[in-house]
């Protein structure tokens, strides 16, 4: 679940590429805070801080901000990553109030083993759910220990922790379990075998 980490950011004036280099060089990414009519704030969030905050909460982080002494909860909207660099190069954050609900995409991690002889395809590797914005599921679990082949788990089939409702599509196909190619193989060459020894 979702915990509320403090961070201490600054409000910035400069806008554009030029201003957002500079920033990420002194350490800083660009962010916006937005949401329930507010105008938009422009911020710089600590980069080091800021990243082990996504580590220990995942991309649904809460945050107090502490905006120049004035505090503002925010959750974590939009991280943008340079494709290359791997480095953040923009947030947006957004207004939300103690015990509001919000709609997030959540990852959908799949455990267990299914039935011998089956291939397990993950479809979807998030869902989107409502949840309280301070109890938001790091990740949902889909359990597919001993399922068999031609199974197929839709977003309606997933069990969501308690207060958590669903608002993806219910027939969203999540995981779908499929007879591994090889045990299909190994079916189709002992039924030829068999029909080989009828025919004999």
């Amino acid at each position: 679940m979702s915990n509320t980490t403090k961070l201490a950011v600054a409000t910035r004036d400069d806008k554009g590429k030029g201003a957002a280099r500079r920033a990420r060089r002194e350490g800083k990414v660009p962010a916006v805070l937005y949401g329930h009519g507010t105008d938009p704030v422009h911020l710089h969030l600590p980069a080091r801080e800021f990243a082990a905050v996504l580590r220990a909460n995942g991309t649904n982080a809460v945050i107090d901000l502490d905006i120049e002494g004035k505090s503002q909860l925010a959750l974590t909207k939009q991280v943008d990553v340079h494709p290359i660099r791997s480095y953040i190069e923009h947030v947006d954050l957004l207004v939300i109030k103690r015990g509001e609900k919000v709609t997030v995409e959540v990852t959908v991690a799949v455990e267990g083993d299914a039935a011998p002889g089956t291939l397990v395809v993950q479809d979807a590797s998030v869902i989107e759910v409502e949840a309280d914005a301070l109890s938001i599921p790091e990740h949902i679990v889909v359990d597919v220990e001993g399922v068999a082949a031609g199974t197929a788990i839709h977003a309606g089939d997933v069990t969501l922790p308690e207060g958590v409702t669903l608002t993806s599509d219910p027939e969203l196909l999540v995981v779908a379990v499929n007879e591994a190619p090889q045990a299909a193989a190994d079916d189709e060459a002992e039924a030829e075998g068999d029909a080989a020894e009828a025919a004999e």
